[in-house]
């Protein structure tokens, strides 16, 4: 539906309009929760359960409230007591206790004040965790069909290494032949491998079809932590840069604007370091509108005093007014 609206819109206004799927890859999430009394809301100190099966088999001398699934298991090949634990991208925060047979005691380190929700479905992170899980799992390779018909970009999750585009590529053969070469790739930056695996990323990629780099700020903070994301993100644009691969500059840009229609004073100035970027990406709100026209007024005006990474030293119309009035 998205795509007919595009094709109608491309056909009024005479403009066309590229198409960008996602594939959505291997995301931890809360697969079910279970509440054994009260609700589910956790303070710090308190201790949750992680089960490495069915929601019902957490062990019999557990006194907690509140067992937790996960979606994908397989975590529990290398989790290790003491490692952390980020739930809904880092609101709740818990440290590995202890490991059983049947799953892990996670005690909670940090809530809001009031306490958190654990709620199903959201995001599960283990970010001293190392996990050994293909980016591409089965049910990509079920979308990369529908991708392929309609896609210009696709978006790869997870991506950590060279041989994770390798994987893709091979399966972009697959089901379009030489002409797979055409598609455009962009690599999803979400995790510390990944920034460390950048210029392996880059040349696998970049050797064989068009390339982005998108700066998924979201999964990125919590991996590497909130303090040192300005930092890193710094680094990816550098490496970006040298190697001329545009920039995607993604994750809750403007994001009280648009989704209540005004914006705060911290996410105008975010905004406009995206001018450094080739692309800024909003996300989905009932003030899109409103947002893509400040976000447009900001970066035309900001473009005249930045050029990637470089000050274009323009002059000033402080300085302007100033002699002026002179």
């Amino acid at each position: 539906a998205m795509i007919s609206y595009i094709r109608q819109a491309e056909a009024e206004t005479g403009h066309h309009c590229k198409v960008y799927m996602d594939l959505a890859g291997p995301k931890v999430r809360i697969a079910s929760v279970l509440l054994r009394y009260g609700e589910a809301k956790v303070l710090p100190g308190e201790q949750v359960f992680l089960v490495s099966g069915a929601i019902s088999s957490y062990p019999s001398d557990y006194t907690g409230n509140i067992v937790l699934s996960c979606s994908i298991p397989e975590v529990f090949e290398n989790l290790q007591s003491g490692q952390p634990v980020l739930i809904d991208d880092g609101k709740i925060r818990a440290v590995v206790e202890s490991l059983t047979e049947k799953g892990a005691y996670l005690k909670i380190t940090y809530t809001k004040p009031k306490g958190g929700k654990i709620k199903n479905q959201k995001s599960l992170n283990f970010p001293q965790t190392p996990m050994n899980l293909s980016p591409l799992t089965e049910k990509d390779k079920e979308d990369l069909g529908f991708v392929v018909q309609h896609a210009d970009a696709i978006g790869y999750s997870f991506v950590k290494s060279a041989a994770d585009v390798a994987l893709l590529q091979k399966e972009l053969k697959k089901r379009c032949g030489k002409s797979f070469h055409h598609l455009a790739l962009v690599a999803k930056i979400e995790n510390k491998e990944a920034v460390d695996h950048l210029p392996d990323i880059i040349i696998q990629a970049a050797s064989r079809q068009p390339l982005g780099i998108m700066i998924a700020r979201g999964d990125l903070a919590v991996e590497v932590g909130y303090r040192r994301l300005a930092e890193v993100q710094e680094e990816i644009m550098w490496v970006c840069e040298a190697a001329h691969i545009p920039v995607i500059w993604a994750t809750q840009v403007l994001e009280n604007l648009v989704k209540t229609g005004l914006p705060s004073r911290a996410e105008i100035t975010d905004a406009a370091m995206g001018e450094r970027a080739e692309c800024v990406m909003l996300n989905k709100g009932p003030y899109i509108v409103e947002a893509v026209t400040v976000l447009t007024n900001i970066l035309q005006r900001m473009e005249q005093h930045q050029y990637k990474k470089t000050s274009q030293l323009r002059a000033l119309h402080i300085a302007e007014h100033v002699f002026e009035e002179l």
